[in-house]
């Protein structure tokens, strides 16, 4: 019972904290700050922070799968969240926030072959609502539910950030049964700050160049986004630890209403109704799975 009291609540967290970070990755990157680095610093303050949390691990005692997994989540997970703040940089947050229902989709099809969950018939059913159900909200942008719609580069930057976090989570999984939820998430955080680093090096961004005239508001924004996407990561990892992969990414569809009804309140995003239409499928096909999952 305790179990499930505290799953909830993670969850709730994690509903909560993922399209409030969106909120702040935006608001940051509409004032000039760059993507890129936006999400290194992100990764660079939690870091710091999780130097107090790794004083007492034995990490010479942690399994050679503990290190593989951990890079390649890494990398997945640095390269995914540079795709996601970029995308939001010129898209709609109740838009993009949508398209991340396919991310259960990808999280079951690579947790299949690497982690052998296989969803039932009513988890299938329940993403066919949740895919059906952000027909509606993609409908309402220019290019309407259509090719041409793949063309926009903040589409194309969510698409990629999709693919890469879903698969970043079924690494994230192995990472914690290689480990706990504690470590995974101190390992998510520094091989996150090395691999968004190298994304710095690639494009040759420079942080200081970037970051002139930052105010007193930005930095309490930075102070949010941190706090909002370590609440978010810590609870996927408890999350993870406790539910299969493709059904808590399934779960975690339900931040779209809150992606949608943020994008309307902060920046006056349009069709809200549509959109609260398709995420209410969505959120339908979310429950159908987490209620009848074990069935």
């Amino acid at each position: 019972m305790t179990s499930i009291l505290l799953t909830s609540i993670a969850v709730l967290l994690r509903i909560l904290s993922n399209p409030l970070g969106n909120v702040f990755q935006k608001q940051l990157t509409k004032k000039g700050h760059h993507p890129l680095v936006v999400n290194f610093l992100t990764y660079f303050i939690l870091s710091a922070g999780c130097i107090f949390l790794a004083i007492d691990v034995k990490w010479s005692e942690l399994p050679s799968q503990f290190w593989i997994y951990s890079l390649l989540g890494g990398l997945a997970g640095g390269i995914g969240n540079g795709f996601l703040v970029k995308a939001l940089e010129h898209g709609d947050l109740s838009v993009l926030g949508p398209i991340n229902s396919y991310k259960s989709v990808v999280g079951i099809i690579v947790g299949i072959f690497l982690l052998g969950e296989l969803p039932n018939l009513w988890g299938a059913l329940g993403m066919a609502l949740i895919i059906y159900g952000s027909y509606y909200v993609l409908d309402t942008t220019e290019d309407r539910f259509s090719w041409g719609l793949l063309k926009r580069k903040e589409i194309q930057y969510r698409i990629w950030a999709m693919v890469l976090t879903a698969i970043e989570a079924v690494f994230i999984k192995k990472v914690i049964l290689a480990s706990s939820t504690v470590i995974s998430f101190i390992s998510w955080c520094w091989f996150g700050t090395l691999f968004s680093f190298l994304l710095l090096l690639f494009y040759r961004v420079k942080i200081s160049s970037r970051q002139k005239g930052i105010t007193f508001q930005d930095a309490s924004k930075y102070l949010y986004l941190v706090f909002c996407i370590g609440t978010m990561q810590f609870t996927t990892n408890y999350v993870f630890d406790h539910m299969e992969v493709g059904y808590a990414l399934s779960l975690f569809q339900l931040s779209t209403i809150v992606s949608v009804l943020l994008g309307y309140r902060i920046f006056q995003e349009t069709n809200i109704r549509q959109k609260l239409l398709g995420s209410a499928i969505m959120i339908a096909g979310s429950i159908l799975i987490i209620l009848l999952k074990s069935k």
